[in-house]
């Protein structure tokens, strides 16, 4: 296993602490209170994320096309960081960085973690949260039409998927996920 231990260390400039008169958002719990985990500690979890997802569903990489090879930066922006996705079946990787600074990449899909389940869930539309502003979509926009084709085309929710890798406590935390996000969109 490797670490990078650059990608270890807290970046302040990612967390701006609300204001004095400034009320504490909610949906920024998240980011408050994950910021101190080093991000080596996600990664096991996310190789058996990528590593199951490819394995179960590889009929879904392959209506990726062309944009296999490309680079995916997913930014919860109530979360200190960003993941890094490269859907090759062959090499597949997903990773988490502090930032998206100096990073190449094609692609970027940017929104809370909320809009973001919601969206992998088939709950929300893309387009009505790309036009109220509450998803941002940079560069290959192809690319992030195909992986969001791909994933509608999957038998099983992805976030149920990944959930169930954390056997009954990932099911219960995505049930209470989805009631939380149903009360705050509600």
């Amino acid at each position: 296993m490797r670490i990078n231990f650059l990608s270890m260390t807290h970046n302040p400039s990612r967390y701006n602490p609300p204001q004095q008169g400034e009320p504490l958002r909610l949906h920024n719990l998240p980011k408050i209170l994950l910021a101190p985990v080093p991000l080596f500690l996600y990664q096991p979890f996310l190789d058996k994320v990528i590593t199951h997802v490819i394995r179960n569903n590889s009929s879904v990489f392959n209506r990726l096309g062309s944009c296999i090879n490309k680079t995916l930066i997913i930014e919860p922006t109530n979360l200190p960081f960003v993941l890094v996705l490269k859907p090759n079946p062959a090499h597949p990787s997903l990773h988490a960085r502090r930032s998206k600074s100096g990073l190449t990449y094609d692609a970027l899909i940017s929104g809370t973690f909320l809009n973001l389940l919601r969206l992998v869930d088939g709950q929300l539309d893309g387009d009505s949260l790309f036009f109220t502003r509450d998803l941002v979509i940079r560069g290959d926009t192809e690319a992030i039409v195909s992986l969001r084709n791909a994933l509608d085309n999957m038998e099983h929710s992805l976030a149920d998927e990944i959930a169930g890798l954390l056997g009954p406590i990932g099911k219960i935390g995505m049930r209470a996920l989805r009631h939380t996000s149903n009360k705050v969109i509600s």
